[in-house]
């Protein structure tokens, strides 16, 4: 129950972490949803090259459709999400992206496909932005960061839902049915998103926790393009915004995508098992996020934990993509800690909100999350592409058979870029935590 609206706004009580939690949970819920999505071609690959009689390189760039709105949408988002409120935002892009499944579900061909997962990215880019949103506004400062940690680990839910559990199901009801019921789920939340979250607390009739009105009224007026310029004036924008897309672009590239074919060819795994560790591999990323920024804090340091972090990765990843003898009491553990030291990339967002003035770092936060989702698009179809000009002809089921040279010449462009990550977080300049002044 809602407690009654008092006549006087003072008189209210703040909302409770349940009643918190209980609209949040609606914007978290179709976050994980999006993450399902995201994640999901890697484990239909047999089924989308072979119903669509496309190559890798196809492949690649219709799983990448996701990624193409979904940056696009970045910093249009935060700016929907000031004028549209959280509610009206997560909404509309639950409807849209329960349109973009059924497109994808009952596509005829490539093209509608890629229509399809066109929109599912594209209004999914809402949800991580809404959520954060919500968190503002329905728990107190103190709180933040917990909910963005449980926001976290509802996207990596929905990506481990991709894995074995989505491996069932297909081979029970087949792909189509399952990305079907997930539109029917994703409809669902949208409508329990109408009736039931409200932008702020005082909509339900309880005190208001947030202060965006006065940091609104403080902060100078400047649209889009400006506040952009402005932030990319600053040194460790244009860095920040390279460096997670090399992390990111390994970890989304290989889970999301590649990985499981690849562990099956060379280590002659079923699907499901394969799928099993990259699984894991998301799992050991959502725990190192959480860590690397709680640690970082502490520190009062963000480069050199940073650095840490990413030169871990680049040595794990060597071994995961170039390593074929390795056997598997290895390769689980070095995958389980290549993925949690990549959880390092999350210190990028507030190492690039210290970099510039406090007023841009909306602004600035956009950026970067575009940065962050480059990675997997640009590198998903381009080790398809490899993976194509490396093909000898084998097939296997109308199914493209790829050799292990072809996938280590296809993830040679992975490596490359998280080595670049690492030269360039060199280059950084650390704020020790502190807020830039302009």
């Amino acid at each position: 129950m809602n407690p009654a609206t008092p006549q006087n706004p003072q008189d209210a009580v703040p909302p409770s972490m349940a009643a918190g939690l209980f609209v949040w949970s609606f914007g978290a819920v179709f976050y994980l949803l999006g993450f399902f999505h995201r994640v999901a071609p890697a484990v239909i690959v047999s089924e989308l090259m072979r119903d669509f009689q496309i190559s890798a390189a196809a492949l690649g760039n219709l799983s990448a459709f996701y990624f193409y709105s979904y940056v696009a949408m970045q910093i249009p988002t935060g700016i929907l999400a000031d004028r549209w409120g959280p509610r009206r935002l997560l909404t509309l892009g639950s409807m849209v992206a329960a349109v973009g499944a059924v497109m994808f579900a009952m596509a005829p061909d490539i093209a509608w496909a890629a229509a399809g997962r066109l929109l599912i990215g594209g209004s999914v880019a809402v949800a991580f932005v809404g959520i954060l949103k919500l968190a503002g506004n329905w728990f107190p400062p103190r709180r933040f960061a917990l909910v963005s940690g449980l926001a976290l680990f509802f996207g990596i839910v929905g990506a481990v839902s991709a894995g074995p559990p989505l491996r069932c199901l297909v081979d029970l009801y087949g792909w189509r049915s399952v990305v079907l019921f997930s539109a029917v789920a994703t409809l669902v939340v949208g409508t329990g998103t109408w009736i039931f979250v409200r932008d702020t607390p005082r909509e339900k009739g309880y005190r208001d926790l947030s202060t965006v009105g006065a940091v609104s009224a403080s902060r100078p007026e400047t649209g889009m393009v400006g506040g952009i310029a402005q932030v990319l004036a600053y040194r460790n924008t244009w860095l920040l915004f390279v460096i997670p897309g090399g992390i990111v672009g390994c970890v989304l590239t290989f889970s999301g995508l590649w990985g499981v074919p690849y562990l099956t060819t060379l280590h002659g795994l079923s699907t499901a098992t394969a799928s099993t560790l990259t699984s894991a591999l998301l799992v050991a990323w959502a725990v190192g996020g959480p860590f690397f920024g709680w640690l970082s804090d502490r520190m009062g340091n963000r480069k050199t934990l940073y650095l840490t972090g990413c030169g871990v990765s680049v040595a794990g990843w060597a071994v995961i993509l170039l390593a074929t003898d390795i056997p598997l009491t290895m390769l689980i553990p070095v995958m389980l800690i290549t993925g949690f030291s990549s959880g390092c990339m999350i210190i990028s967002f507030a190492f690039a909100k210290e970099s510039v003035p406090a007023h841009l770092s909306g602004t600035v936060a956009g950026v970067i999350n575009m940065g962050v989702m480059t990675g997997p698009m640009a590198l998903q179809p381009a080790v398809g592409l490899v993976l194509d000009r490396m093909w000898s002809g084998t097939l296997a089921d109308g199914v493209r058979v790829y050799s292990v040279a072809a996938y280590h010449s296809g993830f040679s462009l992975m490596l490359a870029w998280i080595a670049v990550s690492f030269i360039l977080l060199l280059f950084t300049r650390e704020t020790g935590c502190r807020q830039v002044v302009e």
